[in-house]
């Protein structure tokens, strides 16, 4: 994952003690070197005095420079009082991108009784005028750089600039009809366009088995998905035929994927596959999505831009999984059936599960599909888990965000499945009615709550938080 290239403005107000500005801006520069997946720009020497910005020409030439380099997230630190007005100027000339705010603490007093920084009170005329001018801002406190706190809150602004940089301007996929009996699966191109400068590109189910037919036996990437999936699941229950299906179908959309320069797609994983090639997209999914190819089941547009926020919220570090909200625990509470037919990407798989690779899905016959073949079907492993889902009603977006843990269980269940348990099911299904949220989310594994919640900030979507 390439770093996330951040502008840094360290504000400083004369007649405030300048040494004293001058070491803030240094220790500030060493606690971000520590930052992962960071790289700062700032002014040096050369293009302002001392480094820091403290009046109109600064900013100028600062806007210059972040312009130069392309900064995906702007911060703004008051090493002394801090001038209010080119801060606000270079916070103006890049607004739409995320910002973070944050003033240093005050140092002993000289000798003479005076002040050295004023940061506290400089701070409140930067985020005041940041108000007036309705420009979000997240604030990180009143701080010495070299505090854990500190940290914390740039790594996380890390996230958020990732997250806001691969969701604006993102282009999704859409691979076949979505499910006619399915209307939670329907999306508004218009708002996603207009909003997020999103596009949906489309493709027939037809499309794509052209693509798959294309592909000759002897083609070095075919050969090489077929070996992966040979050593990663127990393909037994599969013909040859079956499995070298499966294995064109991924190599079919992944060229679907990069010719088009997709972010994330949805894809209509019943009918034609079956129908023609007697396969489930399942498995040939999940091993996609393991590899960054995010991919919702049932052309769930919505779903996949889901699975794209907590994927850039990781760092691209951890795989979502795309799931239904099914059933509650029939004996403990405050826990549910996270699931999917055969989804799950095999990376996930719990340890000492063995993924076993399915000649007929659990909803075949209930479906009426007799040749639903290629779901990966194992349990997730264990652990802290963040699930989202987004939504959008009359034009307006909005977030769900939770938390759980997946307990393991010893129970041999169809698809791919993890029982979760939450703070509050009943508060969370109440909500998930009450807010109109539909049966489909995406699961990841790791506590994704704080950045995805900050960037929704940003991106103007509402944040439904249990």
């Amino acid at each position: 994952m390439e770093k996330i290239r951040i502008g840094f403005v360290p504000a400083h107000r004369e007649p405030f003690d300048e040494d004293w500005a001058v070491q803030m801006r240094r220790c500030c520069l060493d606690a971000l070197s520590r930052v992962p997946g960071l790289e700062i720009i700032v002014p040096d020497g050369k293009l302002t005095r001392q480094g820091c910005v403290r009046d109109d020409g600064d900013a100028e030439k600062t806007i210059r420079l972040f312009k130069q380099q392309g900064i995906a997230g702007l911060v703004i630190g008051t090493m002394t009082f801090g001038d209010e007005i080119s801060a606000l100027s270079i916070a103006t000339a890049f607004q739409g991108i995320p910002l973070l705010l944050f003033g240093t603490k005050e140092g002993d007093f000289t000798s003479d009784g005076g002040r050295r920084s004023d940061s506290f009170c400089g701070t409140l005329s930067i985020s005041s005028g940041l108000y007036r001018r309705k420009i979000p801002v997240l604030f990180a406190g009143i701080v010495f750089p070299e505090e854990k706190g500190f940290i914390e809150s740039m790594a996380n602004f890390v996230r958020v600039c990732s997250i806001v940089r691969g969701f604006i301007g993102a282009r999704i996929g859409l691979v076949g009809p979505r499910p006619e009996r399915f209307e939670t699966c329907i999306c508004n191109e218009d708002a996603m366009l207009r909003q997020f400068k999103q596009r949906v590109v489309p493709a027939s189910l037809l499309d794509i088995m052209h693509r798959l037919e294309a592909i000759k036996d002897s083609a070095p990437e075919l050969q090489k998905i077929g070996r992966a999936m040979q050593k990663q699941a127990d393909l037994s229950a599969l013909k040859a035929d079956t499995i070298g299906n499966i294995a064109r179908l991924q190599y079919a959309l992944k060229l679907f994927f990069e010719e088009k320069g997709l972010s994330a797609l949805g894809i209509q994983c019943w009918t034609a596959m079956q129908e023609v090639y007697g396969i489930s997209a399942c498995y040939a999914v999940g091993r996609m999505t393991d590899q960054g190819i995010l991919t919702s089941c049932e052309v769930d547009i919505y779903g996949a831009l889901t699975m794209l926020v907590q994927y850039l919220a990781a760092r691209e570090a951890a795989p979502p999984h795309f799931i239904d909200w099914t059933i509650q625990h029939q004996q403990q509470s405050n826990v549910f059936l996270s699931w999917h037919c055969g989804n799950a990407p095999p990376s996930l798989a719990c340890r000492g599960s063995s993924i076993k690779i399915e000649s007929h899905s659990i909803l075949s016959k209930p479906l009426g599909r007799e040749h639903s073949k290629g779901t990966a079907e194992f349990q997730l492993k264990p652990g802290k888990v963040t699930l989202c889902r987004l939504t959008e009603r009359d034009g307006n977006f909005k977030m769900l965000i939770t938390s759980g843990q997946i307990i393991k269980s010893d129970q041999r269940l169809r698809g791919s499945w993890s029982w979760v348990k939450v703070a509050d099911l009943d508060m969370l299904y109440n909500t998930l009615v009450r807010e109109g949220f539909t049966h489909h989310a995406s699961l990841i594994h790791g506590d994704y709550s704080r950045p995805i919640r900050d960037a929704c900030e940003f991106l103007g979507i509402a944040t439904v938080i249990v």
